[in-house]
């Protein structure tokens, strides 16, 4: 599927949406109709038709996150390139980037930094061994506030066992304030981000958008 470039206008977005899915549907039409004959591989189809849905999902989410973050913080890129190193090498990320509301009070505050925002100081900080690594770092702006910050966990029943610590923390966060939260996976490598109470993937194949 191609990506959506940065920058463009969300009624373009919609619109590049509308046709992946048109298509999409159209692949899932075509199945319907060769089920019965023999040389259809569903399991092939399926999983192409799975992997669009993620692509598409992931493309959007990507999107919108750039929008999300646009007013509150200058460094878009340096947090891009940060994910992007940081999915790479399997380092587990906790990142809490203040918007509207304040989050100190959500937070068993950690170790402040008052530190301007850099992807290798970022990358630095989740290195594994580095005493800060677990935990969230705190970001306002373009500062890194502060890092080994605890986050409240979600109370949402439905995801326990279904996620990690990591993500958890960054479903409650998200679930009390309008704070955006990136995470990484330890085990995966896979970048997601949290908003309102929900889990998207973000493409790290060339940054986050």
């Amino acid at each position: 599927m191609a990506s959506m470039e940065p920058g463009i206008s969300s009624s373009r977005v919609g619109d590049h949406l509308r046709s992946e899915l048109l298509r999409l549907s159209h692949d899932i039409h075509q199945l319907i109709q060769t089920l019965e004959t023999s040389e259809c591989s569903v399991l092939h189809e399926l999983e192409h038709i799975h992997q669009s849905f993620h692509d598409i999902q992931t493309a959007t989410a990507s999107y919108y996150l750039r929008s999300y973050l646009a007013a509150f913080t200058n460094h878009f890129e340096v947090l891009s390139v940060a994910i992007q190193h940081l999915s790479e090498r399997n380092h587990g990320a906790l990142i809490a980037i203040q918007r509207e509301d304040k989050l100190e009070e959500h937070l068993h505050a950690g170790i402040p930094l008052h530190a301007e925002l850099s992807h290798p100081l970022l990358e630095s900080i989740f290195y594994t061994g580095n005493p800060l690594h677990d935990g969230g770092v705190l970001i306002h702006q373009d500062t890194i506030v502060s890092a080994a910050n605890v986050l409240p966990l979600s109370e949402n029943m439905t995801i326990r066992g279904k996620v990690g610590t990591r993500h958890r923390a960054a479903l409650g966060l998200s679930e009390q304030t309008d704070a955006l939260v990136l995470t990484v996976s330890e085990e995966t490598g896979r970048a997601t981000f949290a908003f309102g109470g929900n889990l998207y993937p973000i493409r790290t194949s060339s940054g986050l958008v």
